[in-house]
């Protein structure tokens, strides 16, 4: 069976929180590496399942059935990377990523930031990133890193929808965005 290797940030939960480790422990996340941000919790999974989702959606089911703990899984790794994330995920040099970015290689079609555009530190989409990838013939498309991208970036919009007190309100927005691309409408 493969093993899978994520991390979860949580909330409900502190640095502080009683008997923390123990609890997790107890509900079957003695595969995971208990580590903190300031206060914060995150858990980093080392899980065996038959696949990414599988090992995601068990982690989650297990932290928040711990009946000691209020946790909340908020998400699951980073889908938004800068250029070094995107370095390492790769395996390819932080100048060799900054010369696709800047057109200098390749194609010239490097993706543009979603966040922090006017930064010194922009983010993109790593989803996005993956599928330039495939796109430029860098990586295969039924490479597991397109897997996992895909993965990755639909279950934390599930989780930000989940933990949206607008849920209702997004969904309506979604419905009428797709209204409005549709042929004829």
């Amino acid at each position: 069976m493969p093993l899978f290797n994520f991390t979860l940030t949580l909330s409900g939960v502190t640095s502080n929180t009683q008997g923390l480790e123990d609890a997790l422990y107890a509900a079957h996340c003695n595969d995971a590496l208990i580590c903190f941000y300031g206060t914060a919790v995150y858990l980093d999974f080392d899980r065996e399942s038959d696949t990414l989702e599988q090992a995601i959606l068990s982690a989650i089911k297990d932290i928040e059935s711990a009946s000691a703990l209020d946790a909340r899984v908020e998400s699951v790794d980073a889908t938004l990377v800068g250029l070094s994330d995107i370095a390492e995920l790769t395996g390819v040099s932080r100048q060799a990523i900054s010369l696709l970015k800047d057109g200098a290689r390749g194609t010239g079609q490097f993706p543009g930031p979603i966040q922090r555009v006017k930064g010194s530190s922009p983010l993109w989409r790593w989803q996005t990133i993956v599928e330039w990838l495939i796109a430029e013939g860098r990586i295969p498309a039924d490479s597991p890193m397109a897997a996992h991208a895909q993965t990755l970036d639909s279950l934390n919009l599930a989780l930000q929808l989940r933990a949206s007190r607008e849920s209702q309100t997004v969904l309506h927005y979604f419905q009428g965005l797709n209204s409005r691309l549709l042929p004829g409408s």
